[in-house]
């Protein structure tokens, strides 16, 4: 399943959600769902329990529920039970709660808002550009944050054309390449912002995002020239990429004779 993670709120709780390109549809996180209609603790308890049950009435809704990795409280992806709007309409009748005609309307415009997405894609982008703009983030970061969400995508798909196709090889080049520019793993690049679960790219100035977006650029021409095939070559060409990154930042800081990178390696562009 070539898919797209995300987290959506629903008056202030997260739901996670996964969107199929293939399938052309949602798939939601059961457990976020159950939490938001019971106001339960551990929404998890609720649902094995309630699961269960459905389980022995022979309810379809729980045996054609699949389970996909998704983002854990940890960090980690873990297996999860996920259902598509159809099945948790379904779902949702077998809960009683106050708060599901809410969630009901909320999914449809979730649903809504994506396909008109599909008819112009140009939607997605216009979106999160509001989103930016409500978080408070100049029009000026804002142009960069978005051109390098494309930068990116075209670097991911030169990746899946060398041969690149589990997630934590996408997490591996994506170290190599920030490691290369900046002289951090994006681990160490976070924890060094302070940051836990935030998105880094999110966090980064203007100057960072250029930086990124300049070695992920780099690395895209350079895997199209090399055509690398597999995860050595990958790296070697991932490295390659970020050096020139790593150059534009060292000319950057002779030229205004302020050092950009410390040696507690902490960036403070």
């Amino acid at each position: 399943m070539n898919d797209n993670f995300a987290i959506q709120l629903f008056q202030g709780q997260k739901v996670r959600i996964i969107w199929s390109e293939e399938e052309e549809k949602y798939y939601f996180s059961v457990v976020d769902i159950v939490q938001i209609l019971t106001d339960s603790v551990d929404g998890r308890k609720y649902w094995n329990k309630l699961k269960q049950r459905l389980l022995e009435e022979g309810n379809e809704t729980v045996t054609n529920c699949h389970q996909l990795k998704l983002p854990a409280t940890d960090g980690k992806r873990r297996m999860t039970d996920v259902a598509d709007l159809e099945q948790l309409f379904r779902l949702i009748q077998s809960i009683p709660s106050k708060k599901a005609e809410p969630v009901k309307q909320w999914l449809a415009e979730l649903g809504a808002k994506r396909i008109d997405q599909i008819i112009d894609p140009e939607l997605t982008f216009q979106m999160a550009v509001e989103d930016y703009r409500r978080q408070g983030y100049s029009d000026k970061w804002i142009n960069e944050r978005m051109r390098s969400i494309e930068m990116r995508k075209e670097l991911t798909d030169e990746w899946q054309r060398s041969g690149i196709k589990e997630h934590k090889d996408f997490a591996i080049l994506t170290n190599v390449l920030t490691k290369a520019w900046s002289g951090m793993t994006t681990g160490e690049y976070k924890r060094h912002k302070g940051l836990t679960k935030e998105n880094l790219r999110d966090n980064m100035t203007n100057i960072e995002l250029a930086l990124n977006t300049l070695a992920e650029v780099a690395t895209t021409e350079l895997s199209r020239q090399r055509n690398p095939q597999g995860m050595m070559e990958s790296q070697k060409t991932v490295q390659a990429g970020g050096r020139i990154a790593k150059n534009a930042r060292t000319d950057l800081e002779e030229q205004r004779g302020i050092a950009l990178y410390l040696k507690n390696a902490r960036l403070i562009i």
